[in-house]
């Protein structure tokens, strides 16, 4: 049995470790609450605990290079069940307060005469993270409060699904991108940069009041604390008579929630008679955590679909009967990694039973039969190369070994179909790889042909005459752009979408000049240094590289003008732009604008800065003070549009 108790002890660890630090997930979440329990049982059978027990233990690992606080008390984790029925027992004649329990970090704030002094991470629930400069920089967080004294408040960072997917989407790379909002928030909050923070649009939403306020009833805290500017967790005042009926609300909302949850909280209304339960060495009484009774369904493997990404990964898909799962209807599921098809001895016929991770995200959670006869390909489902299975860790992952393989080149083909490049809307990654394997896309150009394969992209999975004409119509529509997106999409090393336009415009939009340019005209250009040069001129010296440019710029049409068509009243002006905005939609916009008038724009304050845009002109901010020290005008952005527009 200890054997037992020790293998569950580092399995569990191990997958903590995977997807609390790494984004990584190497086992269902279905499994791990299993196994999890299994050791809770063993553990009181035996009376025997280890200390790196996952059930002694809260949250992660603090292994940055944050600065490290202790907490003033251990902040503990709360006992949970799958049962209504166990919530009604758990409430008793006494009310309760229901709420989201939400899937982000958890973070501690504290507040003393009316600001924000301190923000610290859970980490391991006796030490966390200092991350005050990031909390400065949550979207909904005041700074200053209309409080004096002293107050310590606990909530949940978390990002949004739309905004995750945003951020998501404006990643080339299929394998850099972010698996879920909770790694997501979990990097953008723990940064050492807090700018990443505030790009990232982190949210925090306040779940309980430690200190400040004598007031009794927590549902009352909650109205106290929104008046004071705060956003805090929905919920309700129930007892065990609507428990029922209130959970099943909670679940209804699930599928068109923007926020992430994995279950939903309980605690006693009545504050004293909480704290008068006391705690356990791992749980405080005052409150329990609910997590959703896994909807299954079992059903029968028809395939493995592997599925090739730009590295040369080949990740496993099961494609199986459709079943109806919280209200969907589900036919594939990802089995993320080799070690997983072998641990549940996967093979075509068996009965499998699938879930919902979180009811969002569908998972394998068992294989009923467990033939295990699925093997990995030899070869590439792609290019026919050869695979090689490599350890990865504790996973074992499947690979294409060809350097040639199409499906590497989904980097750059994501990239130059992107926004701010040539905007072909609706060519998603998954549509660019289903192209690629069907080899109607080899290079560039081939984007715009895609009219010759119309019959055969409309009898595609998931195409149809319809679709199959919107992205052939799509593409059509972005023939037509201009020389800057042409440039960037060709996924020049360090050529961004800013250089593209400083180079177009240096060029006046002549790509005969601008293929032939040399690194001594490169570097006169502002801002493109000796290495940006030197990565420009080596890409069209790449004869592969630059035929393949060559004909995706003869099938393209391209505007006369980089700008609007605005005279070019900026021109030699120099911009720094900080603050937030509130004529434009943010300052990017503010970029463009300026660009568009022959300007240029900068990051920081220096000698060669003509203008700060600041709307807040007394700031104490560093950009402010540099402006001041070198006598550079700081204007808003009234006397900005004033500029162009008089």
């Amino acid at each position: 049995m200890m054997e037992r108790i020790r293998e569950l002890i580092d399995l569990l660890n191990k997958a903590s470790l995977a997807y609390y630090q790494e984004g990584r997930e190497i086992m269902p979440n279905i499994e791990y609450d299993a196994l999890y329990d299994e050791l809770l049982r063993l553990e009181k059978e035996t009376g025997m605990v280890m200390d790196d027990s996952p059930t002694q233990n809260v949250g992660y690992k603090v292994v940055s290079e944050l600065p490290k606080e202790r907490h003033a008390a251990p902040m503990l984790s709360l006992d949970k069940t799958k049962s209504v029925d166990d919530l009604g027992v758990w409430l008793g004649d006494k009310q309760g307060v229901l709420s989201w329990k939400l899937d982000g970090l958890t973070v501690v704030l504290t507040y003393n005469k009316g600001k924000l002094i301190k923000a610290i991470t859970r980490g391991n629930g006796e030490i966390g993270e200092v991350i005050t400069g990031n909390a400065y920089n949550f979207e909904n967080i005041p700074v200053n409060i209309d409080y004096d004294g002293e107050l310590v408040l606990r909530g949940e960072a978390i990002i949004t699904y739309s905004d995750f997917e945003k951020i998501n989407e404006e990643i080339s790379d299929a394998d850099a991108k972010y698996k879920n909002p909770r790694n997501l928030c979990s990097g953008s909050v723990r940064q050492l940069d807090p700018k990443v923070t505030k790009q990232r649009h982190v949210r925090c939403v306040i779940f309980s009041l430690v200190s400040g306020s004598d007031i009794p009833v927590f549902s009352e805290r909650f109205e106290w604390l929104k008046g004071l500017g705060f956003e805090t967790v929905e919920y309700v005042i129930t007892d065990a008579g609507k428990i029922h009926s209130d959970v099943e609300v909670f679940k209804k909302k699930i599928e068109t929630n923007d926020f992430p949850s994995d279950g939903l909280v309980l605690t006693f209304e009545d504050i004293k008679y909480g704290e008068s339960l006391g705690r356990t060495a791992k749980f405080p009484r005052n409150a329990i955590a609910f997590k959703w009774q896994d909807e299954t369904a079992e059903t029968t493997l028809k395939e493995i679909e592997w599925s090739a990404s730009r590295t040369g990964l080949i990740n496993p898909v099961a494609i199986f009967d459709p079943v109806e799962l919280e209200g969907t209807t589900v036919s594939r599921a990802s089995v993320h990694n080799i070690s997983i098809v072998e641990e549940l001895k996967l093979g075509i016929g068996d009965t499998i039973r699938v879930y919902k991770a979180n009811m969002i995200i569908p998972q394998i959670s068992e294989n009923l039969t467990g033939s295990g006869t699925v093997t990995p390909p030899e070869r590439c489902p792609v290019c026919g190369g050869r695979t090689e299975i490599r350890q990865d860790r504790d996973a074992k992952y499947l690979f294409c070994n060809n350097p040639e393989c199409p499906a590497k080149k989904i980097k750059s083909f994501s990239l130059i179909v992107s926004r701010d490049a040539l905007n072909i809307d609706g060519m998603s990654e998954a549509t660019l790889e289903k192209f690629i394997s069907q080899g109607f896309i080899h290079e560039f150009a081939d984007l715009f042909s895609l009219g010759s394969h119309r019959d055969e992209i409309s009898s595609l999975e998931g195409f149809g005459e319809k679709s199959a004409d919107n992205i052939i119509n799509a593409a059509e529509k972005a023939r037509k752009t201009e020389m800057h997106r042409f440039i960037y999409g060709l996924g020049i090393n360090g050529i961004g979408l800013a250089n593209a336009k400083l180079i177009s415009k240096y060029y006046d939009c002549d790509y005969e000049k601008i293929k032939n340019a040399s690194l001594d005209e490169l570097k006169d250009i502002d801002k493109i240094g000796p290495v940006l040069a030197k990565n420009f001129t080596e890409y069209f010296m790449d004869m592969k590289k630059r035929l393949e440019a060559d004909r995706l710029f003869e099938v393209l049409e391209f505007s006369e003008r980089e700008s609007d068509g605005g005279e070019q009243v900026l021109a030699g002006k120099t911009f720094v732009i900080t603050g937030d905005v509130h004529i434009f939609k943010n300052r990017r916009e503010v970029q463009e604008k300026i660009e568009a008038l022959g300007g240029k724009t900068a990051g920081s304050v220096s000698s060669k800065t003509d203008y700060l845009i600041n709307n807040d002109i007394l700031s104490g901010s560093s950009k402010n003070k540099k402006a001041k020290e070198l006598n550079i005008p700081i204007i808003t952005e009234e006397e900005f549009i004033s500029m162009y527009e008089n």
